[in-house]
């Protein structure tokens, strides 16, 4: 049996498991690691400024393309630390990206040594497994057990830690012997199919509901064919936005409190029964439960069975893959006579029709409503929009139109601050040629901003539409209820750019400064043409280039008909008017 050291096995491992692509920051406690890529030749890396940075690069490479593992490696120490948030990130969103970190040798564990903390005990409560390799003769058996954990059940990140003296110890190792373990899909029984579709052709006003899970199992035109074959509405997550286009007739929309469209919320409380699909009921969709479940029955199918109840007890719960599932469902709709629900179709399409938000503003600073109908105009269903929490991640998901294609990909329920220019660069990463577009705060932009040298330095173009307002305007939101102003003021006067009138970071010449491009907008008018000249000299010169827009400053954007009131649902406001989102029990999110 040939013999190799402990990392050249694990390289070997990730070829043969298909985890080709890395991004990291080398250091002595990895550098093994590193020395093993090399000698390899197969594994692409990536080299990041920042290890958080790299870890949402990872977990953006992974989101683009079923299938995907994504690669993210530190040192020891802060190497492992700084990984925190991107574990965080991925497993609260179900993305298996695989992280590696250097640890200090076996002998010195526990007794003080430079940078020689106990990650796997950090990183335990956000990942499915953290493992510091204590034997080197086990690395194999534990790399292919991290795998599986990846993909099976509810996927998700792994840690594997790597003492110096365990990456340098030498194994007997086969790779030609080498064979990832077969993952299970939990499967609905064909009794639970013909369940599922009882409950809908008895129901007068059926939904759909699309989660990331439909997304996740690679099942969106799985789940299209079901909604046609029974001609009944689609309404989504967050997660699930994408599964059906925005175009497609039976496609309602985004539901929830906040990340929503107005149409699909109303369609959504006029339902009596609910299809949940790889969902979660999480709290930004379901916004006040009396409000989310009065007068409708729900199923909820999902691949983990601890989810199955956790937030409320669905009227029939099943343990499923979504794509093994739908295709259940679609056998058991062929032997169904389901009604004619054409008017119920009908009153979805009104609902997007008649409860459409105005967009077409003029005002100096520009209005946001204003930015996503010119990004709509232009992007159309060409690009993938990579987003994650604020102002920006909620307006856009209200105005934005989505046209499947994994079209939608954001950080829904942790939403750390910097996720989306590392994200975006690692989506770009994984889908060299199509367009992908970063959308951000100010702030958002300016937590992982030195990953922009990133994307220059190894030619990983995509564009990044920011939204200044300089004001924290979700910040504010939730300090209201604490009669305060503290603390949530960004614009400052920039002596060396007066032009920005307080708004402060003059972020153009950042990414100038970092090799990119980039472009000021201050006209609504001028928008169309920032973002030609955007997507042209990114595809050009193979860089992130960058469109700021200077928007007004506002603390959110009215939307209407929504799910947070408990009794009665907010009146709809006059088009185009600011105002307060009502906020779901426990206060906003």
């Amino acid at each position: 049996m040939p013999r190799m050291r402990t990392v050249d096995a694990l390289v070997a491992i990730m070829v043969a498991e298909g985890a080709t692509q890395a991004f990291g920051v080398p250091g002595a406690a990895i550098n093994p690691l590193y020395s093993a890529m090399k000698a390899s030749g197969k594994i692409d890396h990536v080299l990041a400024r920042h290890v958080e940075g790299a870890s949402h690069m990872a977990d953006g490479y992974t989101r683009a393309r079923q299938g995907n593992i994504g690669v993210c490696i530190g040192t020891s120490g802060p190497g492992g630390t700084d990984m925190i948030t991107g574990m965080y990130a991925a497993w609260a969103d179900s993305v298996p990206i695989l992280c590696i970190t250097g640890q200090v040798p076996r002998a010195v564990l526990g007794k003080e040594d430079f940078q020689g903390v106990d990650i796997t005990s950090i990183a335990k409560p956000v990942t499915k497994l953290a493992v510091t390799v204590m034997e080197p003769g086990q690395l194999p058996a534990i790399a292919q057990r991290a795998f599986y954990e990846m993909r099976s059940g509810r996927q998700g990140p792994v840690l594997l830690d790597l003492p110096f003296d365990v990456q340098m110890a030498e194994i007997d190792f086969d790779p030609d012997a080498y064979r990832p373990l077969a993952v299970p899909k939990p499967a609905i029984t064909p009794e639970q199919a013909r369940q599922v579709i009882s409950l809908i052709t008895a129901a007068e006003r059926p939904v759909l509901l699309a989660g990331g899970g439909v997304v996740i199992a690679g099942a969106e035109k799985l789940l299209v064919e079901l909604a046609e074959k029974l001609n009944v509405p689609v309404v989504s997550t967050l997660m699930g936005w994408g599964a059906i286009s925005d175009d497609h007739k039976l496609a309602a929309g985004l539901v929830g409190i906040q990340t929503a469209k107005r149409g699909a919320n109303a369609t959504f409380l006029e339902a009596d029964v609910v299809i949940g699909i790889g969902c979660r009921w999480a709290n930004r969709h379901t916004g006040a439960l009396d409000t989310y479940r009065a007068g409708r029955k729900f199923v909820h199918i999902d691949i983990e069975p601890t989810q199955l109840g956790k937030i409320f007890a669905p009227d029939l719960g099943i343990v499923s893959d979504a794509q093994v599932a739908l295709e259940a469902l679609l056998e058991a709709a062929a032997q169904a006579a389901p009604p004619d629900y054409a008017a119920w179709v009908e009153t979805s399409l009104a609902n997007r029709r008649n409860l459409f938000r105005r967009t077409d503003f003029s005002e100096v600073p520009i209005k946001p409503q204003r930015v996503f109908a010119e990004m709509n105009n232009y992007f159309g269903g060409r690009c993938r929009y990579v987003t994650t929490i604020g102002l920006t991640q909620i307006a856009g998901a209200q105005f934005l139109d989505v046209f499947g294609n994994r079209g939608w990909i954001n950080a829904a329920q942790a939403g750390p601050l910097g996720w989306t220019g590392p994200a975006a660069l690692g989506v770009a990463k994984a889908l060299p040629g199509e367009l992908v577009v970063g959308l951000s705060g100010d702030y958002d932009f300016e937590f992982l901003i030195e990953e922009l040298a990133v994307g220059a330095q190894h030619h990983i173009p995509y564009v990044h539409v920011v939204l200044n307002n300089a004001y924290l305007g979700l910040i504010r939101q939730s300090q209201r209820g604490f009669d305060m102003d503290y603390q949530v003021q960004l614009s400052f006067e920039n002596i060396n750019a007066p032009e920005l009138d307080a708004y402060g970071v003059d972020h153009v010449k950042v990414a100038e400064g970092l090799g990119c491009l980039a472009r000021r907008v201050r006209d609504p008018n001028e928008l169309p043409a920032a973002f030609a000249w955007a997507e042209e000299q990114a595809k050009a010169r193979q860089v992130p280039v960058v469109v700021e827009v200077i928007v007004e400053r506002v603390t959110n954007i009215s939307m209407g008909t929504t799910l947070a009131n408990v009794n009665e649902f907010e009146p709809l406001p006059p088009e185009g008017a600011v105002t307060e989102l009502p906020k779901p029990a426990g206060g906003a999110r």
